[in-house]
Formats: structure tokens, C-alpha cells, sequence
């Protein structure tokens, strides 16, 4: 197996089932155009936070890690009329993008883009958001991952879920002596997560253009 065979079958899958789409074809191309990292979320990835929003019936979501957009999008598009969705970004050029491609998908009025360090700019969320959210995605950076899944308990209610994106980094999750702190941070979640009474959770491996990787969800109890 390989990473040009995981993105063929992704390539495969995505004509098969998600079809093209020019908005976020353009998105993704704004990633390259503005020298952004090719870390967004591939289709069929986006495709099912798009679906888990909606058998949710989600009408507040809260995304921690914006880049350009892409993964915001998705989500946005699951949001009734009267929806609302938080997402945090750290970066004000990527930021700077992210609202230009609000504008380009007519979301921007359904988009509430916070910029500034997340450990900054949750307490504020928190503030306006006191009834917590019923999605809540993290794909920020990893080494706050506990951090942020502390938050996101906060800012969670008796049915919420919590998405976390890349938990194996290509298998290195079973490194217990790894001096990477991104490493170190998602064993500090998975210990987190299975200790916390609060959620039940899970963990699957996923393949895809981008390589071996997975993700988290812990439903709120």
C-alpha cells in the first residue's frame, strides 16, 4: 500500500460520490495561490463533517483551526438558516483567506471567524456561547490538543460531539518515548479522553491523500 494508492481511490471516491464542486475546487486553490500548507481536509473527510452535522440536526458548530476555509465550508453548508458557526484562527493571513473564501461560498453571514491564539480567544467564545455548541471539530495545532479538548467539554452540552483530527500521524501515536510534543500531546488526549465520564469515545485509522492518519469523536453524555 501507498500514498499515490490512497489518493487514487480518494480520487476514485470523490468523482464517485461527492462530484465536483467549483467553489471548493477554487478553496483549495486559494491554499496553493496564498503559499498556504497543503494541510486541508481531504473531500470525502469533508463530505463526513458535512453528514455528522447534519444527522446531528447541528445548529452551533465550533471549528478550532480555520486555514482557508475548506473544512469550514463543509460544515457551514449542514447549518439551518438560523445556524451559527465559531471558527478560531491563529494566523491573520490565513485568516485573511478563510474570509474570502466565506464571501466567494455566501457564508459569511452564517461564519463568526475569530482571530488570535485559540487558549485567547476561547474564554471569549465561551462567554457569547454559554449554552456550548453541538458540534465542535479541532484541528488546530497539536501540541494544545488536550488543551482544547478540555474546552471543548466546557463548551459542550448532553449530545454534543467532538471531532479531533489527526491522532496516528502515520502510526507514531504508538511512540511512547517519542521527544516530538506533538506526539506526546495526542497520548496526553487519548489518556484524557478515556479517563474523562463525561463522553463516550472512539478513535479510527483513516487513509488518504494525504497519508495514514485518524481521528477521535467523544459524544457528550
Amino acid at each position: 500500500m501507498s500514498k499515490e494508492l490512497y489518493a487514487a481511490i480518494d480520487t476514485f471516491l470523490t468523482a464517485s460520490l461527492i462530484g465536483s464542486d467549483p467553489l471548493l475546487d477554487a478553496v483549495r486553490e486559494s491554499c496553493v495561490e496564498a503559499g498556504l500548507p497543503a494541510i486541508s481536509v481531504v473531500p470525502t473527510y469533508g463530505k463526513f463533517l458535512n453528514l455528522m452535522a447534519r444527522m446531528l440536526g447541528a445548529r452551533t458548530i465550533l471549528e478550532i483551526g480555520t486555514l482557508a476555509g475548506y473544512s469550514t465550508i463543509w460544515l457551514a453548508r449542514a447549518l439551518p438558516a438560523n445556524g451559527r458557526l465559531v471558527t478560531l484562527e491563529a494566523d491573520p493571513k490565513h485568516a485573511v483567506v478563510a474570509r474570502t473564501n466565506f464571501r466567494r461560498a455566501g457564508l459569511a453571514g452564517f461564519i463568526d471567524l475569530r482571530e488570535g491564539l485559540a487558549v485567547e480567544t476561547l474564554p471569549g467564545v465561551a462567554v457569547d456561547h454559554a449554552a456550548g455548541f453541538d458540534l465542535i471539530f479541532i484541528d488546530a495545532d497539536k501540541p494544545s490538543n488536550p488543551t482544547y479538548f478540555t474546552w471543548a467539554l466546557k463548551l459542550s452540552h448532553p449530545g454534543s460531539l467532538i471531532i479531533i483530527d489527526n491522532v496516528i500521524r502515520d502510526g507514531r501515536i504508538l511512540e511512547p518515548n517519542s521527544i516530538d510534543p506533538s506526539i506526546q500531546s495526542r497520548r496526553q488526549l487519548f489518556t484524557l479522553v478515556a479517563n474523562e465520564p463525561r463522553v463516550s469515545a472512539t478513535a479510527l485509522q483513516t487513509v488518504d491523500a494525504k497519508g495514514h492518519d485518524g481521528f477521535a469523536m467523544a459524544l457528550v453524555l
